[in-house]
């Protein structure tokens, strides 16, 4: 099986650490994680991939084994992040790549795309929406709440998501079979976004996401104009983002291949040989070489 290799680098003075597998030379994949987790969620994915594919992971600013800077050092939104992301990438020489996008990964990817929209070869989206389709709204109305007002009812309320029952909701609803996900993966993601402080680093990105819906009409013309190859693999119980969220990307790119699979939020926890094959089988048709 290939190696991975487990690095830190520093941009723009933060330690961002980073998941690095596959041949620096073969096309690259890169993989942007979501909320709470972090690259941490590809552990075994990289090396599924990483035979044919340069394959490279990040944690995101304010997550995983990234610095964590506090709310009053550093102004955290999706639009630094991905700055940090761009950096990461210069920094390691990677000009062109594909990219696979879940859940905050999502406005990340949207953002790196429209700001440069050659160096994107293709995408793969895992539960990560770019349309106002998808979003169940028992999950999001508590947070469409808390961005339109934030009032001591409405902080209590998105609270509520950064515990350890919350995180644990996430992996398991929408599995059928709950004893393939690994407890493991709710109590390191616990153990990371409850380190002192980043409670407010997380009540920031819950209200910069409102920012991505702005977003939408560029990213859909986009789509229209570059026809870039996507592939949406989605946990169909997901109850963050829905399969409306998935098959929505059809709008823009007729092409556009969507598999709706038995899972929910983090689908590679239960679906990762499905998933790594469906990621194959598109590769094989599309042309994602630098």
């Amino acid at each position: 099986m290939p190696a991975v290799h487990h690095r830190y680098t520093t941009v723009d003075g933060h330690r961002l650490f980073f998941r690095e597998a596959g041949n620096p030379n073969a096309p690259t994949l890169l993989l942007l994680h979501g909320f709470p987790t972090s690259s941490y969620m590809f552990r075994n994915l990289l090396p599924a991939l990483a035979d044919r594919y340069h394959v490279v992971a990040p944690d995101h600013l304010g997550f995983g084994l990234s610095d964590a800077p506090s709310v009053y050092e550093f102004n955290y939104s999706f639009d630094v992040l991905t700055d940090l992301t761009a950096r990461l990438l210069r920094t390691l020489g990677v000009g062109r790549y594909a990219m696979y996008v879940q859940d905050y990964g999502a406005p990340i990817g949207w953002r790196l795309a429209l700001r440069d929209p050659a160096a994107i070869t293709a995408i793969i989206t895992q539960n990560g929406n770019g349309y106002d389709a998808g979003f169940v709204e028992s999950f999001w109305k508590i947070v469409w709440a808390y961005q339109r007002e934030q009032t001591s009812d409405t902080e209590a309320a998105v609270r509520q998501f950064l515990t350890l029952d919350a995180t644990r909701w996430q992996y398991v609803t929408g599995v059928p079979d709950e004893t393939l996900v690994d407890p493991e993966c709710w109590h390191h993601d616990y153990a990371l976004i409850s380190r002192p402080g980043n409670d407010l680093v997380q009540l920031k990105l819950l209200r910069d996401y409102a920012t991505n819906a702005l977003l939408y009409p560029r990213l859909h013309e986009y789509f229209r104009a570059s026809h870039v190859p996507l592939l949406a693999v989605w946990g169909r119980g997901d109850e963050i983002f829905g399969p409306a969220g998935a098959q929505a990307f059809t709008d823009d790119l007729p092409d556009a291949e969507v598999h709706l699979l038995d899972g929910g939020h983090f689908l590679l926890e239960s679906a990762l040989d499905a998933v790594a094959g469906l990621i194959r089988r598109f590769f094989a048709k599309v042309d994602i070489t630098a």
